[in-house]
């Protein structure tokens, strides 16, 4: 079972991440998003940030599907993120270990090849 310290904790340890400002949490490589809060907008009511849902970046529709498709009780997705590769993760659903396993592929696929090569030599 994992939680938002466990996000931050795992996507602080990776290189050159920064923290964004945010109700909850939100994690850039290179300015590029790779893990934050769940901005769910129930209709008729307003934004509220789930810091018990990481919205990761997958890398393209293929494997968003697969993974809702393959584990609906860790994965999700709503119809805002309909055509983006983009997929939510329960965290209270996931070990930590997969959670590093997930946060490290979203931050592989968004960093520079230049910092992904440092953490590979690492």
């Amino acid at each position: 079972m994992a939680d938002a310290n466990d996000v931050r904790r795992i996507a602080l340890g990776l290189p050159q991440v920064e923290e964004i400002d945010s109700e909850g949490f939100d994690f850039r490589v290179a300015g590029k998003g790779f893990v934050w809060s769940y901005p769910e907008r129930p209709p008729g009511q307003r934004r509220v940030i789930r810091t018990d849902i990481a919205v990761l970046y997958v890398g393209d529709e293929a494997e968003k599907q697969a993974l809702v498709l393959g584990e609906p009780d860790l994965f999700f997705t709503v119809p805002g993120y309909d055509g983006f590769p983009l997929v939510m993760l329960r965290l209270a659903a996931v070990s930590p270990d997969r959670l590093a396993e997930l946060i490290t592929d979203a931050w592989r696929m968004r960093a520079p090849s230049d910092i992904a090569v440092d953490l590979d030599a690492g």
